[in-house]
């Protein structure tokens, strides 16, 4: 037996001694204490594996001592010793936590019987406070752990399901509860009776039944309209090692954006496809006319052909130009040369541009500098190109004799840019869709203009990339009014605005 620490409690002097020789010629360590009171305070002030309690000391008597032990260390291992043994008093020492009973006097042989007993209860007590905490520390790792795995499961964004093999749902999460907008689900209950959505419980009574070792996808809707919500089921079987089935898990997502995306993608496609075909067919067939000889000896006929194949083909490049643009500035975190401008020369250089268009047209462009210097914030060109896209529809849309007026002022914080022009104007219904790719108003007036229905989704991105705003204004058959809002360059002093 390894060696222990023993505590001997006895106000013989002879007892304590005699114990203490037997004792250390084993190999233990041993304390003594010639009363009660000072048994229990080197108790207190140290560890020891089995204390021998004399039953009658004065003071704190072994009976007041042994509940004093009990009360410190619940399992403290004591053995009372006493030469008054009998059958009361061995019941009240055990009743108190005593663990056995050594009558007086007692042989060397007697008291290591009965101290081999005591410390192999000792190491029995250790191993099973040990093990109990063990557990203990087991249990509160095993609580964590689950506790981790709930928040990171409470956490997902995708909804999960799982269901056992007797179809019970036996997990959720609250993402499953917001995509399928219920309050709450029963644990326990089957898969087709708490989730009232057909196209789910068949995926899942599927994946149930066949236990294929693949996961099924499917797609349904909740809600309806403006409310609809599209969400996709994964479907995964849950099989042990030995292949048997256990349950299924199903992951729900929420692939609404996605699907509006794939249908805008979709529909720009169509649309870009027709704005091609269209002026590429006409081109075509004016070519086809040339070539087959139909125009005969006829130069001016040929020439009008060519002119229109060429404007034909001019409307191609500026819906590629548009195009390319639009793409650009879709470019998340587009890299742009900002720099101070000053809005009132950019315009006067625009509007010059525009001066043999404008005389083709037979409209006059009024625009006259203003005194105060107006600066932005922003890329030149883009700025450029978004004058110019307002400009040229004033122009383009503008009747013969008319005028277009281009003005520039401050308003608050922002500089103020408006083209106004006394052309076709836009019917009020027709308004709110204006800037939507490749919509244009078609009406009898503006069938023959030249025009790609990009412009003005340029000039929506090129402000937004500068936090600017574009107001509309127009009365069908008097003209319109686009007033475009810029933050203004912060002078020395002032905090810029945010870009």
């Amino acid at each position: 037996m390894s060696s222990a620490r023993i505590l001997v409690v006895d106000d013989e002097q002879g007892i304590r001694e005699g114990c203490r020789r037997v004792l250390t010629a084993e190999g233990h360590e041993v304390d003594t204490a010639d009363d009660g009171a000072a048994g229990l305070e080197a108790f207190r002030a140290d560890h020891y594996d089995l204390v021998l309690v004399d039953l009658r000391m004065p003071g704190l008597s072994g009976m007041e001592l042994l509940g004093a032990l009990r009360e410190h260390d619940a399992d403290a291992v004591a053995v009372i010793i006493t030469a008054y043994a009998s059958l009361d008093t061995a019941v009240e020492a055990t009743k108190r936590g005593a663990y056995d009973y050594l009558a007086k006097p007692f042989t060397p042989d007697e008291l290591m019987a009965i101290v081999t007993r005591g410390l192999a209860h000792c190491r029995l007590l250790t191993e099973a406070r040990r093990l109990r905490e063990q557990r203990e520390r087991d249990l509160l790792a095993l609580a964590s752990e689950q506790s981790r795995l709930r928040t990171i499961i409470d956490c997902m964004a995708d909804g999960l399901l799982v269901m056992n093999r007797d179809h019970q749902l036996v997990l959720y999460n609250p993402a499953a509860l917001r995509l399928l907008r219920r309050d709450e689900l029963t644990l326990g209950d089957l898969a087709s009776r708490c989730l009232d959505c057909p196209e789910l419980v068949d995926t899942i009574e599927t994946t149930l039944k066949t236990q294929a070792p693949t996961r099924t996808q499917r797609e349904f809707t909740i809600g309806a309209g403006q409310d609809e919500t599209v969400v996709r089921v994964t479907a995964v079987p849950v099989v042990d090692e030995k292949g048997e089935g256990l349950g299924v898990i199903a992951v729900l997502r929420d692939v609404t954006a996605q699907k509006e995306v794939e249908r805008v993608k979709a529909s720009f496609v169509n649309m870009v496809s027709h704005e091609l075909r269209a002026p590429l067919s006409a081109a075509r067939g004016y070519l086809d006319v040339i070539l087959d000889g139909f125009v005969g000896d006829n130069p001016e006929k040929e020439r009008r052909m060519l002119t229109r194949v060429r404007a034909r083909t001019d409307g191609l490049l500026s819906l590629v130009d548009d195009l390319l643009t639009v793409s650009r500035l879709d470019q998340p975190n587009l890299p742009r040369t900002v720099e101070p401008v000053a809005v009132a020369e950019l315009l006067s250089d625009t509007v010059e541009l525009f001066a043999a268009e404008a005389e083709a047209h037979q409209v006059r462009i009024q625009y006259a500098v203003p005194a105060t210097q107006l600066s932005v914030m922003a890329n030149r060109e883009e700025l450029r190109q978004l004058f110019t896209n307002l400009i040229s529809n004033a122009v383009k849309y503008n009747r013969a004799g008319g005028s277009v007026t281009v003005t520039v002022d401050m308003v608050g914080e922002n500089v103020r840019v408006a083209v106004s022009d006394t052309g076709l104007g836009i019917p009020a219904d027709a308004i709110p869709d204006l800037g939507r790719e490749f919509y244009r108003v078609k009406t009898s007036e503006t069938r023959e203009i030249v025009g790609t229905g990009l412009g003005l989704s340029v000039v929506k991105r090129i402000l937004a990339a500068y936090h600017g705003r574009l107001e509309i204004a127009s009365r069908e058959g008097e003209g319109s009014t686009f007033t475009v809002f810029l933050p203004k360059l912060a002078t020395a002093g002032e905090k810029a605005p945010a870009t």
